[in-house]
């Protein structure tokens, strides 16, 4: 990748990162719902009016925006609201990966190969050292919530995947029309009228940047750069960014919102992250060209025998070993793999069906 572009990737995870500090002080002015449904509607309008039609069918933009606008982020916001921690949502998210890559096993008939299962299990592991972490430092309800939140991202990783949409921020701002209504509708049912409108009536400049962040930076800013990444490089490449994403969430978290990290929380960190590295990212492996003779041209084993390559002694041969290359997408040794996930996706995962979105 050219610098410039590594400076708007590591840019653009940084943002999805520290969307969670601001998705915090965003809930400190609105009931999570609310919020929610503000985020779609400024990021859907007026960019609906500047992308133009959608490019997909009707039932992948209306499926993936209750998947993804009204199921991962409602519980998400919710399971904040009830007090997960913004540094460890921004970790425990990651978990996505591991839910579509399931996900496409039964959906998508796509086998995970031993490696992805290893780091399934892995990313388990790491789920479990955090759960019992929160559940003996603070309320588990929101860090059930937010597990729940990345089952969803997983289902809309899925429908993404077989929507297949061509072009990522256009798809992205259709998507964002839907959860409007039904997120407003629940914010009345179950957060009252009154509450929404005390919220509305005491708005601040704090709680309009909240708005502002992210519906528009993290929103149409994040996924129209990783749009243009996704078009101009392999998804392999842009991928292990997303990787990036827990880091800067935690470190904001710490530095804004003063939460502290635990030894118990470093430990399911580096077993989380690398599991989704394990789960999303492609193998490296080396190819080995034939072996250069270390005899003298014409001394010892004849030019025609077998396993002799004579252009390789040759004099002025530039024939050597072939350098280590990504291993291109392809089945495992134990059966094929599934596509990343948006696996922003790491990942992520699979945004356009490979690289996940975040926050």
């Amino acid at each position: 990748m050219r610098p410039v572009h590594i400076a708007l990737a590591v840019l653009v995870t940084a943002l999805w990162g520290v969307n969670f500090v601001v998705i915090e002080v965003g809930l400190d002015h609105f009931p999570p719902l609310l919020f929610c449904a503000l985020r779609f509607l400024v990021a859907a309008l007026p960019a609906v009016f500047l992308v133009g039609p959608p490019r997909v069918a009707w039932r992948w933009i209306l499926g993936v925006g209750l998947a993804l606008g009204v199921a991962k982020f409602g519980l998400l916001f919710i399971g904040m609201h009830e007090g997960m921690p913004a540094g460890l949502s921004s970790l425990v998210l990651q978990i996505q990966a591991v839910f579509t890559a399931l996900f496409a096993a039964v959906v998508l008939g796509e086998r995970p190969g031993r490696r992805r299962l290893l780091g399934m299990a892995v990313a388990l592991a790491g789920i479990a050292v955090a759960a019992v972490d929160e559940g003996t430092s603070g309320p588990l309800i929101g860090f059930v919530l937010v597990v729940a939140a990345a089952a969803f991202w997983g289902v809309s990783n899925v429908l993404t995947r077989k929507a297949a949409p061509p072009d990522a921020l256009n798809f992205m701002v259709w998507v964002s029309l839907v959860p409007v209504l039904p997120l407003l509708g629940l914010s009345l049912m179950f957060e009252g009228a009154r509450p929404d409108l005390d919220a509305l009536s005491r708005l601040d400049w704090a709680g309009v940047g909240a708005i502002v962040y992210v519906a528009w930076v993290t929103t149409v800013f994040g996924f129209g750069v990783w749009g243009f990444l996704l078009r101009t490089y392999d998804a392999s490449t842009v991928a292990p960014f997303s990787l990036l994403v827990p880091v800067f969430g935690m470190s904001s978290a710490a530095l804004v919102l003063r939460e502290g990290i635990s030894a118990p929380r470093w430990l399911a960190a580096a077993l989380l992250v690398g599991g989704v590295a394990l789960t999303s990212l492609p193998r490296l492996r080396l190819r080995r060209g034939p072996r250069r003779r270390a005899e003298v041209p014409g001394v010892g084993a004849r030019p025609d025998a077998p396993g002799v390559d004579p252009r390789a002694d040759a004099p002025g041969s530039d024939r050597g070993p072939e350098p280590l290359l990504p291993e291109p997408d392809g089945p495992e040794p134990d059966g094929p793999e599934s596509g990343g996930p948006e696996s922003g996706s790491a990942g992520a995962p699979a945004w356009s069906g490979r690289v996940g979105q975040q926050t």
